[in-house]
């Protein structure tokens, strides 16, 4: 099941059961069930407050993801499925829109997916994990054109 909240921002989603529909069946792609996914959108100042505070990072990010399951559980914990919280800055996803000039929506979904693929067990702190989030990304994409 996936929630959607807004935190500190006015913004409405479109099709919000379709974009749900899309980020279960990323899950089950995977192997993996979604039991419980909150996308938060926020503002840039929200997202650089819980970077500083949760992660030590002072810079601004386009999303946080936070796992409800202990890091060690995964990829072997399936019975209880995929559980966690996306935070997503509408302020940088609107600028890197601009920046790689590329639809909004279609920079809003990169970024919800990203978050997904992270509770899904990837990283990206290396470059050949930046290549292959970029791939999985890239699918989770031409998915959500189909749905």
């Amino acid at each position: 099941m996936v929630s959607w909240f807004l935190q500190d921002i006015d913004f409405k989603l479109k099709n919000k059961i379709r974009y749900g529909k899309w980020l279960t069946q990323t899950t089950l792609n995977k192997g993996r069930k979604l039991k419980a996914l909150a996308v938060i959108f926020c503002s840039d100042s929200y997202l650089l407050d819980m970077n500083r505070r949760f992660l030590g990072h002072d810079y601004y990010t386009d999303v946080l993801t936070f796992d409800a399951n202990a890091p060690q559980e995964w990829p072997e914990k399936t019975s209880g499925g995929i559980e966690g919280d996306i935070f997503i800055s509408i302020d940088r996803v609107r600028e890197h829109a601009i920046l790689y000039n590329v639809p909004f929506n279609e920079e809003l979904a990169r970024v919800m997916a990203h978050g997904l693929l992270h509770l899904l067990g990837y990283k990206d702190n290396t470059h050949e994990e930046q290549e292959i989030m970029n791939r999985e990304e890239d699918a989770a994409l031409r998915m959500l054109m189909n749905i």
